[in-house]
């Protein structure tokens, strides 16, 4: 009993002063549910309505784009439809409140408290998570504390965005995010219906080169030759390109060099004729007196054409030697060493 009594006199903790703004909110909030809940009654939702607005955002190019994602896990890669799309299909189903909350900061622990949360105000339906963020961010030297404002607030914004993502679609139909899925691929295969399938592939091509330094030997090596791409190739090229932008992968997670050097340049002894090969051979010779000097470029270059390597594969083959070095930028006796090596590989 001393030990209920001594546990009830402690007080709980408030706050020492309430705020005139704060008041305020408090009340406001209260009086914006009630509303929201008599609006929701009184003008309660259209379903065919909403499923004519939610096929129309869906075929433009511009929410298709933005409407998956993806990210390595566990040497794999997870993809699915994006917080974008769900604050897009929210407002199209109507009635339907999310939001996320810091519910409390402790800079003591370094954490927040968090909620997200989604709430069918018409069905009173309503997902929410509450979840602990610690104000930590994972570098290669170990995780680092963070103390600036800024940073805390990404921090949490990053971490949050998930859990409203699920929120919503934890509350709308089912089949509601389905069709929309499926609508946002067939506009990313469609290019938005404006283009041809094979401009659709040059300004792929082009986007990853120019704005990503990513070559088309690297996407042919994960994608096959270009002659075979169909409209399924470009909306994943669609799709990769907006995660690669976003940061949430990287450039050598989804076109890795060595997967390049081998399925890509493969194919090329076999379409190398024979009189080519004995055609260079003439290049690896010593020169008669009084011809130029056979320098280690000629050298290298007739290996190449022996074994069946085009110039780019070339660069390709003596990156992965080298460990990621530029074959112009070396000393001859690596060179030397090269040239070793290229003899000997099968």
């Amino acid at each position: 009993m001393q030990q209920v009594e001594q546990y009830q006199s402690k007080p709980v903790a408030v706050p020492g002063r309430l705020g005139q703004g704060t008041a305020v909110e408090q009340s406001r909030a209260v009086a914006e549910v009630q509303a929201a809940i008599v609006v929701a009654q009184q003008c309660p939702r259209n379903i065919q309505a909403a499923m004519a607005e939610m096929r129309t955002s869906c075929t433009q190019l511009f929410l298709a784009e933005k409407a998956f994602y993806r990210f390595p896990r566990a040497g794999q890669t997870v993809s699915g439809p994006s917080v974008h799309l769900a604050r897009e299909l929210a407002r199209c189903w109507g009635n339907l409140q999310y939001g996320l909350v810091e519910m409390r900061r402790d800079d003591d622990y370094a954490q927040s408290e968090m909620q997200a949360f989604a709430w069918d105000v018409e069905k009173n339906s309503r997902n929410s998570s509450t979840f602990i963020v610690p104000h930590l961010r994972d570098t290669k030297q170990g995780p680092k504390k963070l103390t600036d404002t800024r940073d805390i607030y990404e921090l949490n914004t990053n971490n949050g965005a998930r859990r409203v993502r699920e929120a919503i679609f934890a509350i709308l139909p089912p089949w509601f995010v389905e069709e929309a899925k499926q609508i946002c691929m067939q506009t990313l295969q469609s290019g938005g219906g404006e283009k041809p399938l094979a401009q659709q592939i040059a300004d792929a091509l082009a986007r990853f080169s120019g704005e990503l330094g990513v070559s088309e030997q690297r996407i042919t090596g994960k994608y096959g030759p270009i002659v075979n791409w169909t409209t399924h190739e470009v909306a994943q090229l669609r799709i990769i390109y907006r995660s690669l932008k976003n940061g949430e992968v990287t450039v050598e997670q989804e076109f890795p060099t060595a997967a390049v050097s081998g399925a890509d340049f493969a194919p090329a002894p076999a379409k190398a004729p024979a009189p080519a090969a004995k055609k260079a051979e003439p290049a690896a010779e010593v020169p008669a007196a009084g011809a130029a000097p056979v320098t280690i470029w000629d050298r290298i270059d007739a290996a190449r054409v022996e074994k069946g390597w085009s110039q780019e594969q070339t660069e390709v083959e003596f990156a992965n030697w080298s460990g990621g070095e530029e074959i112009g930028t070396v000393a001859d006796a690596q060179l030397e060493s090269f040239i070793a090596f290229m003899a000997g590989a099968a």
